[in-house]
């Protein structure tokens, strides 16, 4: 398949992806990424209980795994047509929902998937000469990303554990405009309440009561002094965050509170968490509200391997580069998989009006990935 072709078949993938709602209901998207896979490869493919979708080709005690998902957040209304997502090419870039996060490069790993030149693929493809054996090419397409990795953690509960992976998320322009580079680590992030008690009073008779707000900004100023994490990886320093967001409390203007609640927004790191356990005391409570793994890379020659894939397949220099926000990767990276991110997406691009992805770049990102791939190995 020529260069030209293979974009052809990247971005008709992606528009017929991108059109099929999968915001509310991931279904329809999976029936016709399963139907695709079915059709197009002879791989091994597969459907979970929740809708997670699963293709393999080749043999080995090591596997290499293209990972995505195929759900969106809810369109705007520009977005759609009679109830229909719109998807609209213009200046060589497709928009729609979904095409940057992450419908464009779920179709550029499917299409990589299909031709990378390994056995169980269709159209006559064998074994490369590139290729080594003994290494099995997985593809996997998760529901519920959006929704803090639901069809991820149910995988890899029911024994998901590829050794390495490259996760199709956003990683265009992070080093240098026009380049898609490689992320080898990203932030986490933890979303906790601090939680205040005391007495409630009438504000006439404030000694009487026990202010709930009071407690809480003492804990508050705990926060405010806290260590900011930092970790370095591969060269590239990774610096967590933590900020309180929200506060609630009171009833009334005369009454001292007896209640009042702080809302935490942490950026984490790998390896290292801020000490907020420590702001818990008499009357006051911390508790942790959800906690998206952060990433970090686990072997470096693998990193290494695909810089080297994408600076082949690429005019420039790609980088090794860092991303602020948390991915299936966390998930993955914290069950022991290798993971590195490649994807078409570039920042400012995910959950907007005007979302869109570069065509070109599908194709270096399809390019890329049939790179990886062939050059998998096993020792």
């Amino acid at each position: 398949m020529t260069a030209s072709e293979s974009t052809t078949d990247v971005s008709e993938l992606t528009r017929e992806l991108v059109s099929i709602p999968s915001h509310d209901d991931e279904t329809a998207a999976g029936d016709a990424i399963e139907s695709w896979l079915r059709v197009e490869t002879d791989a091994d493919v597969e459907r979970d209980e929740i809708g997670n979708v699963f293709a393999r080709r080749g043999t080995g005690e090591r596997s290499l795994a293209f990972v995505g998902h195929h759900d969106v957040v809810p369109p705007a209304d520009e977005q759609t047509e009679d109830g229909e997502y719109v998807v609209e090419e213009r200046d060589g870039r497709l928009y729609g929902r979904g095409t940057a996060d992450m419908k464009g490069s779920l179709a550029a790993a499917m299409c990589a998937f299909r031709d990378s030149g390994l056995p169980g693929g269709s159209n006559g493809r064998t074994q490369s000469d590139d290729a080594e054996p003994g290494t099995e090419l997985v593809f996997a397409s998760f529901v519920g990303e959006e929704r803090g990795g639901v069809g991820a953690r149910h995988a890899i509960e029911n024994g998901f554990s590829p050794e390495f992976a490259v996760v199709g998320e956003g990683s265009t322009n992070y080093s240098e405009e026009g380049l898609t580079d490689v992320v080898v680590a990203h932030k986490g992030r933890r979303g906790s309440t601090i939680t205040a008690r005391g007495a409630a009073s009438h504000a006439n008779e404030p000694e009487a009561g026990e202010n709930a707000i009071y407690r809480a900004c003492d804990a508050v100023e705990q926060v405010r002094s806290m260590e900011v994490p930092s970790v370095e990886v591969f060269g590239n320093r990774l610096s967590g965050t933590v900020v309180v967001t929200e506060i609630d409390g009171g009833s009334a203007m005369n009454v001292v509170p007896d209640r009042c609640s702080v809302t935490v927004d942490e950026r984490t790191v790998p390896g290292e968490r801020a000490p907020l356990e420590e702001v818990a005391g008499e009357g006051v409570e911390w508790s942790v509200d959800q906690d998206l793994r952060p990433m970090q890379c686990a072997d470096e020659a693998f990193a290494d391997r695909m810089l080297e894939a994408a600076r082949a397949t690429q005019d420039g220099e790609p980088e090794a580069v860092t991303k602020p926000h948390a991915t299936d990767a966390g998930w993955l990276a914290d069950a022991g998989t290798a993971c590195l991110i490649y994807g078409a997406s570039e920042p400012g691009e995910a959950h907007t009006a005007t979302e869109s992805v570069s065509i070109d770049v599908l194709e270096r990102c399809y390019r890329g990935y049939r790179a990886i791939a062939e050059t998998a190995h096993t020792g």
